[in-house]
């Protein structure tokens, strides 16, 4: 999974074509050991197809998944159809929504574990 993040990052920073030395470079830049053999296995299987397209490809392969909660979150996100046909308006759901996000922000600053808060 390693390669293959390298070799997206490559390709969004504007090299189309990503060589094994442009991947050890991202790679090294965050600590993890290049292998040669997984480098040209992603190069091989990436370098004569479009990005776009791959990433497209991979999307619709994964929605169509069956992944217990994952399922739901995809099908409301497809629109308002979803929550009108199971009977729930879409503005209950939206605040549904709110109430989670809520509750999550909540139990997040009981624990201490905020992103600024220094540890003792």
């Amino acid at each position: 999974m390693h390669y293959v993040a390298a070799y997206l990052l490559a390709v969004l920073g504007g090299n189309n074509s990503p060589n094994s030395k442009d991947l050890k470079k991202v790679l090294d830049s965050v600590g993890i050991k290049a292998d040669k053999e997984c480098m040209k296995k992603v190069i091989g299987k990436l370098s004569s197809k479009n990005i776009e397209d791959v990433i497209a490809q991979g999307s619709s392969k994964l929605a169509s998944m069956p992944s217990g909660g994952g399922a739901v979150a995809v099908a409301a996100s497809a629109g308002s159809a979803a929550p009108a046909a199971a009977g729930v308006t879409p503005a209950a759901a939206e605040e549904k929504k709110e109430e989670k996000k809520e509750e999550s922000e909540e139990s997040d600053d009981d624990m201490g574990f905020g992103p600024f808060e220094q540890s003792p």
